[in-house]
């Protein structure tokens, strides 16, 4: 075992940050199976699964002193379903373009249903590493849309308790969403249209 395969993912970021083209291989064997699968999952094609993750990695080394990622599978894995999903509107309109009736008010809307997709599965990824009763607070306030008073005796907790555990997740979930990579994902997808 090398030094490199003892690192968190945290201090290979780190090393990342700083150029070391050890530390990028080292990110690339421990995730780019898992990254294949999921860009084969959803794009059903192996060539262009594998031609997202290599673009994928190649962004990663590109932007690799812009980087503060705090969970790299997390961020990666968005990247690739990011880049699937810019890849099937590519071809969509390639296709449209083809039989001359493209209309421009489609093509915008399925641009903003992905990159709406593409929040919500961050945010998604914010809210599954919360601790569990913050985690579980949030989604009931937000996905069943129930009051503190109702949270709090659907969980046999104070309404204060479940107050607190809403107030952190929205303060984690506000930090997280300020990230300047998540930014760098946004104006890419953007302007690489």
């Amino acid at each position: 075992m090398n030094r490199y395969q003892a690192q968190t993912d945290v201090e290979l970021i780190a090393s990342l940050r700083g150029g070391d083209n050890h530390a990028f291989a080292e990110i690339y064997h421990r995730y780019w199976k898992k990254l294949l699968a999921i860009a084969y999952h959803h794009s059903k094609d192996k060539i262009i699964a594998e031609e997202i993750v290599q673009e994928v990695f190649i962004g990663l080394w590109n932007r690799r002193d812009e980087l503060y990622i705090d969970h790299v599978s997390a961020y990666l894995a968005t990247a690739v379903k990011l880049s699937v999903f810019k890849q099937y509107v590519r071809q969509k309109r390639r296709n449209e373009i083809k039989e001359q009736t493209a209309d421009p008010l489609l093509t915008s809307w399925d641009e903003e249903k992905i990159y709406s997709r593409f929040l919500q599965q961050h945010i998604n990824g914010i809210v599954d590493v919360l601790p569990e009763k913050c985690r579980l607070v949030f989604k009931l306030s937000r996905e069943e849309g129930l009051s503190i008073p109702e949270i709090a005796q659907r969980m046999g907790i104070a309404e204060k308790t479940a107050e607190a555990h809403l107030t952190k997740a929205l303060k984690v979930l506000k930090l997280r969403l300020n990230r300047p990579y998540l930014w760098v994902l946004i104006l890419a997808y953007t302007f690489l249209r």
